[in-house]
C-alpha cells in the first residue's frame, strides 16, 4: 500500500492554526459561564425572590434564618393593598386609612331624634347637644377655662366618637386600602334605652339587625370582620347577657359570634374577654386647639394645693364587699382629706364646679371602684392634675392600657383593697411617706397625660396631640395590622387562653405567653356550683351601676 506523502507545515501556520482552536475554546467556556451566572441570578430573583415586578396576587415574605436569609411566596390575601399603602412614603395616611360604614339611620342618627328615650333617669336631649359634648358650663367660680367645658354626660362616647371620626384625616371610600373599618352604631345608647322593662327581643333587636346587615357586606369577608370596631360609651357588662332568661341584665350583642370577631371600645372591658377594650370616659373638657391644652395643663401646674387628698363619693352599705365606707371614716377623721358626700338628691357631687374644684387642690384623689371596676372621677381627677389613688388593677391598670403608662407607678400610688378592708391601713400615713420630690415628680407625669385622656371637640381638629380618640383609633390600627402580618406568616396566636385577656395588653413586645401575675387574686373569675361561668355578679354590678346614675358621682 503506497502511503500517502506527509505534510510538511511551516511553523508559523501551525501558530495560527493553535492560537484560533485555542481562543474559540476560550469564547466557548466563557459563553457557557456568562449562561451559568445568568441562570442562577436569573432563578434567584425571579423563582425565589418574586421577581422586580411583583404582582399584587403575591407578595414576598422575607425572615432571618442564622446568616441566610429566606424569602418566601404568600397566598393572595385581599387585605394585601392595604398592607401596601405604607409603601407609599409619599403617602401620609399611608397604613392609617379608616373606611366608615353608611349603616342605615335606625342604628345612630335615629335614636338622637328620639332622644327623650334614650334613659329612664336623664333627659339625653342636652346631653346629645353639641356633637354630643351636651351643653356649655359657665366659668363663674373661675374653675374652668373660658372656652372648651361642657356638661358632659359620662356614658357619651357613642356620639363624641363618631363625630370626631367625622374629622379623621385619613378616611377613605376605598375599602380595599383601609387599615381598619369603623362601624357608627350607638350601641350604648340602643341599650339604654330598653335596660329597664323590656324583654331580651327588645334588648336584643338592634344587635342581630346590625350584624345581619354587616356580614352581607363585601367589607365583612376580608377578614370575617376581624377589621372592624365600633364604640359603645359603656360598661362591657351591659353587653354581656350570658342566658335569654328574661331577668337577665343587658343584651348579648358581645356573645354574638359575628361581633366576637370586632373590637368594642367600652368605657370599662371585662378582664375575661377579648373582644372589648377599654378607653376613657369623657370628662367636662373638650379642647378645640393645642393651645386650649397647653393652657390648662401649665395652669394645673402652678396650683396651690392645700389638701393631701380628697374623695367625692357615696358608701356602699350594701355591698360588704366595698371599702368606701372605710375610706369616707379615714377621710372624715384627717385634717387633711377633703370629702364631698354623694347620694340621691341635692349634693356638690352634682356640680361639676365643686368637683373640679375639689380635685384641683388636692394633691392625691381616692379611687376606689365604683359599681364596677371603674369611675369616671379618676379621668375627671387627672384632669385636674391630681395624682390618682387606685385600690383595685381593675380601675385602672388593666382597663386603659392604650392610654396610660404600664409603668403604674410613675403616675399613681396604688393601695390594695386588703390593707383597707383587713389590715385597716392609714390612708394619710401611706401618703405621707411620699416625698416632695416624688409627688411634684408624679404630678409632672400626670399633667403630662392630660392630652390623651381628653376628647378633643369634634367640630374642630387638634394640630399636634394626640387626644384620647387618636390614640384609640390608632391602637386599633396597629392591633388589625399585627393580626394581619400574623396571618401571613402563620404566626396567629391559636393559644390565646382568653380568661386572661387581661394579661396580655401587660405583655412586653414580643411576648406571647402568660404566666402567674401579682394582680392575679384580683381577677379570680367567679364560678357557679356547676363550675361554670356566674353572669350573676357582672349582671348585679351592671344593674347597680345604672341605678347609680341617678348620683351626680357614681
Amino acid at each position: 500500500m503506497r502511503r500517502r506523502p506527509s505534510v510538511s507545515i511551516p511553523c508559523e501556520q501551525m501558530e495560527k492554526v493553535v492560537g484560533k482552536h485555542s481562543r474559540g475554546r476560550l469564547c466557548f467556556i466563557a459563553s457557557l459561564s456568562a449562561l451559568f451566572w445568568f441562570l442562577l441570578f436569573y432563578f434567584h430573583f425571579t423563582i425565589l425572590g418574586g421577581g422586580s415586578a411583583i404582582n399584587e396576587s403575591v407578595h414576598p415574605i422575607s425572615f432571618n434564618r442564622g446568616s441566610f436569609e429566606v424569602h418566601r411566596v404568600t397566598k393572595n390575601y385581599p387585605f394585601m393593598r392595604a398592607l401596601r399603602t405604607v409603601e407609599n412614603k409619599s403617602d401620609p395616611c399611608g397604613g392609617r386609612y379608616i373606611y366608615v360604614h353608611d349603616l342605615p339611620p335606625e342604628f345612630n342618627e335615629a335614636m338622637l331624634r328620639k332622644c327623650k328615650s334614650l334613659s329612664i333617669w336623664t333627659n339625653m336631649c342636652k346631653f346629645t347637644s353639641n356633637a354630643g359634648l351636651g351643653p356649655p358650663l359657665e366659668n363663674e367660680e373661675g374653675v374652668f377655662s373660658n372656652t372648651g367645658w361642657y356638661a358632659t354626660n359620662q356614658f357619651a362616647v357613642d356620639v363624641i366618637f363618631s363625630n370626631r371620626m367625622k374629622q379623621y384625616k385619613c378616611l377613605t371610600n376605598d375599602s380595599s386600602i383601609a387599615a381598619a373599618v369603623f362601624v357608627p352604631f350607638y350601641a350604648g345608647l340602643d341599650i339604654s334605652r330598653y335596660l329597664w322593662g323590656h324583654n331580651i327581643s327588645v334588648r336584643d333587636a338592634a344587635s342581630l339587625a346590625l350584624v345581619d346587615w354587616l356580614v352581607k357586606r363585601p367589607e365583612w369577608s376580608v377578614m370575617d370582620g376581624r377589621d372592624h370596631f365600633l364604640v359603645a360609651g359603656r360598661i362591657t357588662w351591659d353587653f354581656r347577657r350570658l342566658t335569654d332568661t328574661e331577668t337577665d341584665w343587658g343584651n348579648k350583642l358581645l356573645f354574638l359570634p359575628a361581633a366576637k370577631n370586632m373590637s368594642m371600645l367600652v368605657v370599662e372591658s371585662s378582664p375575661w374577654n377579648g373582644n372589648d377594650f377599654g378607653i376613657p370616659y369623657p370628662t367636662y373638657f373638650h379642647p378645640a386647639k393645642d393651645s386650649d391644652v397647653f393652657l390648662w395643663q401649665e395652669r394645673m401646674r402652678k396650683l396651690d394645693r392645700r389638701w393631701l387628698f380628697s374623695f367625692a363619693g357615696a358608701p356602699r352599705p350594701d355591698n360588704p364587699k366595698s371599702i368606701r365606707g372605710q375610706i369616707i371614716d379615714q377621710c372624715k377623721k384627717s385634717k387633711v382629706c377633703k370629702l364631698l358626700e354623694c347620694d340621691f338628691g341635692e349634693s356638690k357631687c352634682h356640680s361639676p364646679s365643686s368637683i373640679m374644684q375639689m380635685f384641683q387642690s388636692s394633691l392625691f384623689c381616692l379611687q376606689p371602684q365604683g359599681d364596677s371596676y371603674t369611675r369616671r372621677s379618676a379621668f375627671d381627677s387627672m384632669l385636674a392634675g391630681c395624682i390618682p389613688v387606685f385600690f383595685h388593677p381593675g380601675s385602672a391598670y388593666t382597663q386603659y392600657t392604650w392610654h396610660l403608662p404600664r409603668n403604674y407607678t410613675m403616675y399613681s400610688v396604688f393601695i390594695p383593697e386588703d390593707d383597707i378592708r383587713k389590715r385597716n391601713i392609714s390612708i394619710e400615713e401611706r401618703l405621707s411617706q411620699i416625698s416632695p420630690e416624688e409627688v411634684k415628680i408624679m404630678r409632672e407625669a400626670v399633667i403630662s397625660l392630660i392630652p390623651g385622656l381628653v376628647y378633643a371637640d369634634p367640630r374642630s381638629k387638634l394640630e399636634t396631640l394626640q387626644d384620647a380618640f387618636d390614640v384609640a383609633v390608632q391602637a386599633i390600627i396597629d392591633k388589625v395590622t399585627k393580626l394581619r402580618k400574623d396571618i401571613i406568616e402563620d404566626r396567629e396566636d391559636h393559644d390565646f387562653v382568653e380568661e386572661n385577656s387581661w394579661k396580655y395588653a401587660l405583655l412586653e413586645e414580643g411576648q406571647r405567653t402568660v404566666g402567674p401575675h401579682e394582680w392575679d387574686p384580683f381577677f379570680s373569675k367567679p364560678k357557679d356550683a356547676n363550675n361554670e361561668d356566674s353572669g350573676d355578679s357582672s349582671a348585679k354590678v351592671a344593674k347597680k351601676s345604672w341605678e347609680n346614675e341617678q348620683r351626680g358621682q357614681s
